[in-house]
């Protein structure tokens, strides 16, 4: 009766392959742009969302032919520390901070040992693709100075 299947919800990218025709940028304004995204302190998928909504941009990678992330990494801006990584680790300095005040908040607790479990892993995963030096460990005293 019912399937196993999960179905084919979410939203697709369109099929074409081509720069439409609307579109005012050229590849080396949206470089110039992204830097600047970038120097202002917005993170790739900030810069990304920022492009879409407010320039108009469809796709970096049609226009450009790469990647946000690959082009602030020519340009020398992608951050030491992977986005993904940093915003756990930034959810984790808050679970912290709110248990240090509400120590009996187990489900919090419970919370914060999910995210530094996944920080672990990512980071694990991270040392071996060679995005993170090989004696990187997570520690809650460097986490905290992390994201000051």
């Amino acid at each position: 009766m019912h399937s196993s299947a999960k179905g084919k919800h979410g939203s697709k990218k369109p099929l074409s392959k081509e720069i439409p025709e609307w579109v005012e940028f050229k590849p080396k304004e949206i470089i110039e742009l992204i830097a600047s995204l970038a120097n202002q302190g917005h993170n790739a998928s900030e810069i990304g969302s920022i492009l879409r909504d407010q320039y108009g941009v469809p796709s970096v990678r049609l226009l450009a032919g790469k990647r946000v992330s690959e082009i602030m990494k020519e340009q020398g801006l992608l951050p030491e520390i992977p986005e993904d990584l940093m915003s756990l680790i930034k959810t984790s300095v808050r679970l912290q901070k709110h248990l240090q005040e509400n120590s009996k908040d187990f489900s919090a607790k419970r919370g914060y040992q999910l995210a530094v479990s996944k920080i672990r892993r990512l980071a694990k995963y991270y040392v071996k693709k060679k995005k993170l030096h090989s004696g990187w460990k997570y520690t809650p005293e460097t986490a905290q100075l992390l994201v000051k």
